[in-house]
């Protein structure tokens, strides 16, 4: 967990949730912190005191070798700033600047889903593949391709903003500016919508969850509600199951990865939301019957994925600073 120089801390900043830990030299997380995240329309201080808090409370005031951040959102080449995040209100802050200067260590900055996919790649479902391609389901979609063991970020460090990629012209309106985006149609936001518009119609399970208030859903709710037989809460994954698969047989198309690794908080439904994205994978990818459709996996870290590939960034850079 620690050597001289202290402790490797990650911290995964989504749309809903802050999660930071301290993870160890073999990926494992030894110590975990949450707590909501304060949103997209609070003034960009207010989450910088929410990841400080978490960061202060798994650290418990020992020293740390560094803290990784990993931002659902764009970040530059340079890794110093969130250029623009959907769900959160950072536009071009000086991200790493200001937590490195509050935190009293050194911060390094990446977007969630390449941590994501370092973390599979190095430690999880991704070893050994190459190219990996991972994508993270939770509030929204995000992405990242892993080609001889390095994360491409693209020329402008944004590459694999899947979630943006634009499916249905004139579709339901996203939370980016734009209309029509994959993560309408495949998210955990895409999950609850469905199940509230059927909710009084079919679903009594789910009523009871939620006592009568559809507002007050949660995607752990609906994986409850299916693992106990709600075919409503069965029915949503099936259907975001299928939009997962759809667009995931694009992105094959355009990349033919080894293996595909589903991450991120819907992750945690396992083959209820896999299988029928692997069945809608095999039927979309043009081909599919003269060719190697790849695996379908779930990520083997889970939601915590993005906590320990920024904690492996922290290390990367220990290392590279002592070459």
């Amino acid at each position: 967990m620690t050597n001289d120089s202290g402790m490797a801390v990650g911290v995964d900043v989504g749309g809903t949730k802050v999660i930071a830990g301290v993870v160890g030299e073999r990926g494992e997380t030894v110590s975990i912190a949450r707590r909501g995240t304060p949103g997209r329309s609070v003034d960009a201080r207010h989450l910088e005191d929410t990841i400080v808090e978490v960061v202060q409370e798994v650290s418990g005031g020992r020293p740390m070798l560094g803290v990784g951040i990993a931002a659902a959102g764009f970040v530059d080449v340079t890794r110093e700033r969130v250029m623009f995040a959907p769900h959160l209100p950072w536009r071009g802050e000086p991200v790493r600047e200001r937590l490195q200067e509050r935190l009293g260590a050194p911060v390094v900055l990446d977007n969630d889903a390449n941590c994501a996919a370092l973390a599979e790649a190095t430690y999880g479902a991704g070893q050994g593949a190459d190219p990996m391609l991972m994508i993270t389901l939770g509030t929204g979609i995000g992405g990242a391709v892993v080609l001889r063991g390095e994360v491409m970020r693209g020329a402008h460090g944004m590459a694999g903003e899947f979630g943006h990629m634009r499916v249905v012209p004139d579709g339901r309106p996203c939370q980016c500016g734009r209309s029509g985006c994959w993560e309408q149609y495949c998210s955990g936001n895409a999950l609850e919508r469905y199940v509230r518009s059927r909710i009084g119609v079919d679903s009594t399970i789910l009523v009871d969850a939620c006592d009568g208030n559809p507002d007050t859903l949660t995607g752990p709710m609906v994986t409850a509600a299916a693992d106990e037989g709600d075919l409503v809460a069965r029915e949503a994954f099936r259907v975001v199951g299928e939009q997962l698969g759809l667009g995931v047989a694009n992105l094959v198309a355009a990349l033919d990865p080894e293996v595909v690794v589903v991450g991120g908080g819907l992750s945690a439904a396992g083959d209820r939301l896999l299988e029928p994205g692997r069945i809608a994978l095999a039927r979309a990818l043009v081909g599919s019957g003269h060719r190697v459709v790849p695996p379908l996996v779930g990520a083997a870290l889970g939601p915590e994925a993005g906590v320990v590939g920024a904690a492996e960034l922290v290390r990367q850079r220990v290392a590279q600073a002592r070459r």
